[in-house]
This record gives structure tokens, C-alpha cells and sequence, in this order.
């Protein structure tokens, strides 16, 4: 599965701690589904094992007597023992079977994806879309294989359409992770101030979620830009009240060389240097 692009191994194992901590911005470039159970499957035990678990819950899905939990741990080991075709295979039952679970349509996509198909990965997001056009974890796909395509317009447009119907003419929550992919499309084509734009419209219309100025820190401090990072990061973490998402954005910030703006209780250098954790951030 491809990486995020511009990131180094420390700052990738950031970024996802801060996913933990329910901080970190909806990104291309990974699986939603996909790499996860990838993993997972991959810790539960010796392979041999795993082989026999997985025939065990084969036959029982053959003769219909696997619940709900069991065909999707059979699924997990399919994709943890790389079985790919089986798990495509079962997977289209499935979805075809219960077509209101578009978890297992959005599942088929990324194998597909992961197996080169890209038309057929875009063919199970579009049956997807069509029930549920404003599916975050499809339109994130959806705009991967775009960017992949070379399609990036028809990404943005369609990022912009369905923001529009999150936005008006009520505010909903899907208006967030929505905008945030809007945002890391735009970057990703290039357009760095289009995306900034993006955020600061999103920390407008959330003015106590901070992920939007996580999101435009990232921005920042991937074009270079330290000064106004440290600023942005210190307003995402002002607007913090859980000390565990706290320690995480200070732990971004160290690993930035950003210490002027960790808590005193953390910081290596005299809290006297320091600003107030909650003082306002110096203007970008």
C-alpha cells in the first residue's frame, strides 16, 4: 500500500498516535480498511495456525452456519494470508448478499484496488456513492483512484459538491473529515494556499475542533513555513482540554524541534522561554 508522501518514519509514527488521540486528518494514500486488518492478521498467531483457523471458518460460511463476526474474521485472515482471490470472492457474496453493509462494498473496492483493478474498485464506490453519496471513508478512496488516474479535477469537484451539501443549508458534522479531504486533495495538487483556505474555513465554521489547525500545521510545516507551524500548533493545542491529546501535540511539536511551545511540565528549557500553554499563538 502506498505511503504518505514527505514523511519521515517518526513523524508517520505521529501521525498515528494522534489518530488515536481522534486528532489526526482524513489523508490519501492508505487503506481504510485494508492495511489495518492487514496487520492484524498478521499478529494473531504462527501461519500455520492462522491456515487452520481460516479453513475451519471457510466451511462454516460454505455451510451457512458462520455469523456475522466469523465471516469477517475470515476475511482478516484471507488478507493477512494474502489469499486475495478468496477474499474477493467471499466478499462479493457478501456485499451482493446484504447490500445495505457498504463497509464490505468499500472492503472490495480496496482489494480490488490492491489486485491493480482500479475500474473495478471505482465501479463498488460508485454503487456505494449512489446510496450514500456524502460515504466519507468511499469519497477517500474514490478521490485516491482519481489522484492515481490523473483525475484530480474530477476529484476536487466532487469533494466540493459534496461539501457544499454539508454545508448548506445545514451544517452538518460530515462537513469536517469532508473538508479535510478536500483540504489534502488540494495539496496534493499542488495548490498549497487553496488548501490553507479550505482549513481556515473549516476552523470558522468548528471553532472548538481542532483538527483543522493540526491539519494546517501539517500544511505549514511541509512547506517549510516553522514560524507560522508553531503558531498553528499552538492554537490546536489551546484548544485542547483532554491532557492525553495535549501530550500528543506536544509530541508532534518536539519532533518539529518546536519546544517554545510544550508545557512547561514537559519542556527541556526553562519555562521562563516558554509562552503560556493557553496564551494566543503569534500570527502566522
Amino acid at each position: 500500500m502506498p505511503r504518505l508522501p514527505n514523511r519521515s518514519p517518526g513523524a508517520q509514527g505521529l501521525l498515528l498516535g494522534l489518530a488515536a488521540a481522534g486528532l489526526a486528518v482524513l489523508c490519501l494514500g492508505t487503506g481504510w480498511w485494508l492495511g489495518q486488518r492487514q496487520l492484524a492478521g498478521g499478529e494473531s498467531g504462527p501461519r500455520t495456525a492462522l491456515v487452520k483457523q481460516a479453513e475451519e471458518l471457510r466451511r462454516r460460511v460454505e455451510d451457512g452456519a458462520a455469523s456475522a463476526e466469523e465471516q469477517q474474521r475470515l476475511l482478516e485472515l484471507l488478507v493477512a494470508l494474502d489469499r486475495q482471490d478468496e477474499a474477493t470472492a467471499l466478499l462479493e457474496r457478501l456485499a451482493d448478499e446484504d447490500p445495505q453493509r457498504w463497509s464490505l462494498r468499500l472492503l472490495l473496492a480496496e482489494l480490488r484496488r490492491d489486485q491493480d483493478d482500479r475500474s473495478g474498485a471505482e465501479r463498488e464506490l460508485r454503487q456505494i456513492l449512489r446510496q450514500r453519496p456524502d460515504q466519507v471513508e468511499a469519497l477517500q478512496l474514490m478521490a485516491l483512484l482519481q489522484l492515481e488516474g490523473g483525475r484530480g479535477a474530477e476529484a476536487r469537484s466532487q469533494l466540493e459538491a459534496a461539501l457544499q451539501r454539508a454545508t448548506a443549508p445545514k451544517l452538518r458534522e460530515e462537513a469536517m473529515p469532508i473538508g479535510l479531504l478536500l483540504a489534502n486533495v488540494l495539496e496534493r495538487l499542488g495548490q498549497p494556499g487553496q488548501a490553507e483556505a479550505q482549513l481556515i474555513r473549516l476552523t470558522t465554521l468548528f471553532p472548538a475542533d481542532a483538527r483543522p489547525l493540526l491539519a494546517r500545521a501539517l500544511l505549514q510545516h511541509g512547506q517549510g513555513n516553522l514560524t507560522a507551524a508553531q503558531a498553528t500548533l499552538s492554537e490546536a493545542r489551546r484548544r485542547q482540554s483532554d491532557p492525553a491529546q495535549q501530550e500528543q501535540l506536544d509530541r508532534l511539536a518536539a519532533a518539529w524541534g518546536l519546544e517554545a511551545l510544550r508545557a512547561p511540565s514537559s519542556a527541556k528549557t526553562p519555562a521562563s522561554s516558554q509562552p503560556p500553554a493557553g496564551s494566543p499563538p503569534r500570527s502566522p
